[in-house]
């Protein structure tokens, strides 16, 4: 696969708690190659000849779905994500337009889902105007578009005020795509979306390529698992076994290490016939929790469940804690991270792998007193990457999260912006906003 010249560094999005009880109170510059859905077979903007670029309108997809306190903007990773992109194709003479949601509207219109802090964010960080328009369609669209030069940047108002946009409806598509000559899709965030800005344009608008950071995405997500160095291996962690169970299945056919940890843990402690407490269980997947195990037996895989447990009598950052053996939970207490002897344990289990896959938190990494077992095993992920040069990727949601809080998202090797679509991928799912590219 083509290295990719724009590479950037990615940070967390926001994420939630790793799991609840059941009852209440420096990148790597590698090159991959990749499985027949990813960027080899798929245009990118890189593969443009000048001439296919210079003046053109084109129509990029990005992803600023960024936090927001009021009009603050409380995290940028998103925004500055797309900056590469955008300077590439501003470099070549091009008129770009980006599109985007923010947030999730109800009922058309929302000032509080309005894109202008993140045109005007945009434009501090490229040092110049970001043109917002007033809609995403439409005559006045149309006319700023038609008036803008080589190198100006503009950005449509929220595509989410039409609930068409969600729906793929063709004569939104239509309109959307009408002032445009080509599409460019950077928002692997919602590659997984058919919706009208990531899969409907590309039916209007010819060529439609990728931007530098979906390529980068679908390099490691996709590249590495698939052909990355060996040994591998997947830490699958997160609240609920029926969450992951289909990325736990694909992953376990492509490692050949597997760490569980999180809430899914106690599930899988359960189906060993152990006493859980009043830990998390979802009684349901206890014989799914059998059949990986005895999936992984035949396959010769190796899974590592947690040998110890920090164990509370409430879920609450004031509970008393203590640490216990995983078949020593007594009733009345829940599990809610992982042990030291499991840190210790996970990092011998992984010294030898060459290419790791990070899905989940270990444990509630949101309370202090749960988040050492998240935190260690970002550490150890980090300092296999610093000093053995193995490829780390975390793999969106609440693991990026976790590691940008342990301060050490620098160095690993890739970070993933996406939290659905790098499920989804690693699932080996087809992603409808990728598919729907030019091939080559």
């Amino acid at each position: 696969m083509k290295l990719i010249n724009a590479i950037i560094a990615l940070a967390a999005l926001p994420a939630a708690a790793a799991f609840a009880p059941s009852t209440p109170a420096a990148l790597s510059t590698r090159t991959f190659s990749a499985s027949p859905v990813a960027l080899d077979a798929k245009k990118s903007i890189e593969d443009l000849a000048d001439d296919e670029l210079k003046g053109k309108k084109v129509l990029v997809r990005c992803d600023v779905n960024v936090p927001l306190d009021g009009k603050k903007i409380t995290d940028d990773t998103r925004i500055r994500s797309s900056i590469p992109t955008i300077e590439y194709l501003k470099s070549k003479g091009a008129i770009v337009t980006v599109c985007s949601h923010l947030g999730r509207p109800k009922d058309g219109p929302e000032d509080k889902f309005s894109l202008g802090p993140c045109a005007e964010r945009m434009g501090e960080l490229l040092g110049q105007e970001v043109t917002l328009a007033p809609d995403c369609i439409g005559d006045d669209v149309a006319k700023i578009v038609g008036d803008a030069k080589e190198g100006d940047v503009i950005m449509l108002e929220n595509t989410r005020f039409y609930k068409e946009e969600t729906k793929n409806e063709s004569g939104f598509v239509e309109k959307l795509a009408a002032p445009f000559d080509m599409f460019v899709n950077d928002a692997f965030g919602t590659a997984h979306r058919a919706h009208a800005s990531t899969e409907g344009v590309t039916k209007f608008l010819t060529p439609s390529v990728s931007g530098f950071l979906l390529a980068k995405e679908l390099e490691y997500l996709d590249g590495a698992i698939a052909t990355g160095e060996r040994p591998m291996a997947a830490i699958v962690g997160g609240s609920k076994v029926s969450s992951k169970i289909t990325v736990l299945d694909a992953l376990l056919d492509k490692c050949e290490k597997i760490v569980i940890g999180g809430g899914m843990v106690f599930t899988f402690l359960k189906a060993k016939g152990l006493n859980v407490g009043t830990s998390l269980v979802e009684d349901d997947y206890v014989e799914t929790a059998k059949e990986v195990m005895a999936k992984a037996e035949k396959l010769g895989k190796e899974i590592l469940l947690p040998s110890d447990i920090i164990i509370a009598d409430a879920f609450s950052a004031e509970a008393n804690t203590q640490v216990v053996a995983a078949d020593a939970i007594p009733d009345g207490w829940m599990g809610l991270d992982n042990g030291p002897a499991s840190t210790a344990e996970q990092k011998e289990f992984l010294s030898d792998c060459k290419t790791l896959i990070m899905n989940g938190p270990m444990g509630v990494f949101e309370i202090e007193a749960f988040s050492k077992g998240t935190f260690g095993i970002v550490d150890i992920l980090a300092d296999l990457t610093k000093e053995k040069g193995a490829v780390t990727i975390i793999g969106g949601g609440d693991s990026v999260a976790a590691t940008e809080l342990s301060g050490r998202a620098g160095d690993m090797s890739h970070i993933s912006t996406g939290g659905g679509a790098s499920l989804e991928l690693l699932e080996g799912k087809v992603l409808p906003g990728v598919a729907a590219l030019a091939d080559k």
